[in-house]
């Protein structure tokens, strides 16, 4: 007859609350009769009798605690440090989401100029699951490789296009979003390595310019930093802030990847006074975005947006999306042949992407990942014969060269990240993000937690980062035979056919094709 050790916890929970006030009494008749010392353990088992009492008796608002007590305390405190002890003592080095600890292994080294080569095999699945790039038999010759190079506003011919000389960009984080300390260090190391950044949508740019980084201002529904009182755009703000040096494209945001159909969210824990100046909004209260802009109440007053903002900003200006609909993406692009108005380029954020804050529902339930997504959306612009009139970005989880990689074999000219260059500073993904309490000093305000970031040392970080991707990219690249990322295409990949993605990228090819 086999028995198993267990713990009967009603029965432990009724000896708890009857044994911490007869310990309370004993060290009470203990400090009166043998040493008045005892009596500072008394406090503090009256302290814990009154907690207990008011546990059991007086609170409504948790049944564990007012069945079990102090006892059911304790399993709060357990549940709290959970994810704590999860990443360090119990999960294994591939399961972490949403990346797992030999991911964010990788971009340390990167970000600390360490070697990243790993022995005795990768810890990858091999199940043919997996996206692949295909190597060549004659990889390319490095001599002869080119120069990566992207010209935005080239297809409009006008005077103030912008070129970036890397495939990565610093993506979407605003002050707000992050602290003071972080803004500086991602600005700092971007100007050292020679990429743009993009502001977030957190209004007027302060720490972003100090740092003479080239940007791209980011305009979020809510147009904080260029906004009329009513939520419509000031063309004079826009027009002043574009005609500063650094500020080189505009982004027009008309949805996240983390949280499509739902405009930016800022908890009031993470808004300062300078952070309500500078959006010009109320401290106190969650400030909260419209779904979409003023402006844009449909397809063609959509695209005339678009134009006003060319118009007013005079420099190559883009959009940012989630794809929902590709039949809706499809007849946006002809709205756009209609009139003869194209965007500079499109960045597709895929549903994996990362916020500071965002509705779990929307998190985990709205939007196409970014592979189909971006496929689909190349198919379609190549398929309307406008390919030609803008560049497609991409953005979701490119962390590391091989993403990027297979994001530009199914269309993209350029790679965003966000998430790559928290990591590079220094996150431990201790998901606090909104919470004002990240304890690496990067999305908080409080200044004890930001000393922890110093960004002169973080900024560092950030160029190696960048230098390290790099230098992945172009090895990966020759080994595909391809001497520019131009020359990749879907071929260039392998997915294994009767896989979800593979499933997933054929069903969506056939609904945007009717």
């Amino acid at each position: 007859m086999s028995s198993k050790l267990s713990i009967d916890l009603h029965k432990l929970a009724k000896f708890t609350n009857i044994v911490i006030p007869i310990i309370a009494i004993l060290f009470f008749l203990a400090g009166i009769y043998l040493s008045f010392y005892f009596h500072f353990i008394t406090v503090t088992f009256i302290f814990l009798t009154v907690i207990n009492i008011f546990y059991l008796n007086v609170q409504t608002h948790h049944s564990l605690l007012r069945n079990f007590g102090i006892l059911g305390q304790g399993r709060y405190m357990l549940e709290s440090i959970g994810p704590e002890l999860r990443q360090y003592l119990f999960a294994n080095d591939t399961e972490e989401r949403p990346f797992n600890r030999e991911e964010r292994s990788e971009v340390y080294r990167k970000a600390q100029n360490i070697d990243s080569a790993f022995s005795f095999g990768s810890q990858g699945n091999f199940d043919a699951t997996e996206i692949k790039l295909r190597h060549s038999l004659f990889p390319a010759n490095k001599s002869k490789m080119k120069p990566f190079s992207v010209t935005f506003g080239e297809e409009r011919g006008i005077a103030n296009t912008y070129t970036i000389k890397r495939p990565v960009i610093i993506s979407a984080m605003s002050y707000g979003a992050l602290g003071k300390p972080a803004v500086q260090a991602l600005a700092r190391g971007a100007k050292m390595a020679g990429i743009p950044m993009n502001t977030g949508e957190g209004g007027y740019p302060k720490y972003h310019l100090a740092e003479g980084v080239d940007l791209i201002f980011q305009m979020g529904t809510a147009k904080f930093g260029v906004r009329n009182e009513d939520g419509s755009l000031d063309d004079d703000k826009l027009r002043d802030l574009a005609n500063k040096d650094q500020i080189k494209m505009i982004e027009v945001k008309f949805s996240q990847g983390a949280k499509p159909g739902k405009g930016g969210l800022l908890p009031k824990e993470k808004i300062t006074d300078e952070i309500a100046e500078l959006r010009n909004v109320p401290k106190g209260k969650d400030v909260v975005s419209p779904t979409h802009h003023l402006e844009c109440k449909d397809l063609e007053s959509t695209v005339q947006f678009i134009k006003k903002v060319q118009d007013v900003s005079q420099l190559p200006v883009g959009i940012k999306m989630c794809v929902g609909s590709f039949k809706e993406v499809r007849t946006l692009i002809r709205e756009m042949k209609s009139q003869n108005i194209f965007p500079d380029y499109i960045s597709v954020d895929g549903s994996e992407g990362g916020t500071g804050a965002a509705p779990k529902a929307f998190m985990d339930n709205v939007g196409v990942p970014l592979y189909p997504a971006l496929h689909n959306m190349q198919n379609i612009l190549v398929e309307e014969g406008v390919r030609d009139k803008l560049k497609l970005m991409a953005a979701g989880k490119l962390i590391n060269a091989g993403k990027m990689l297979v994001a530009m074999s199914l269309g993209a000219d350029a790679c965003y990240t966000a998430r790559g260059f928290m990591l590079a500073l220094g996150c431990i993904q201790a998901l606090q993000c909104g919470n004002n309490t990240c304890p690496v000093g990067i999305t908080t305000h409080d200044p004890m937690l930001q000393k922890g970031l110093v960004p002169d040392e973080k900024a560092v970080r950030v160029k190696n980062y960048i230098e390290n991707l790099e230098h992945d990219f172009i090895e990966l690249l020759t080994a595909t035979g391809c001497e520019s990322p131009r020359g990749l295409t879907s071929e260039n990949l392998y997915v294994p056919e009767g896989t979800n993605l593979a499933a997933c990228i054929h069903q969506l090819e056939s609904a945007s094709s009717n």
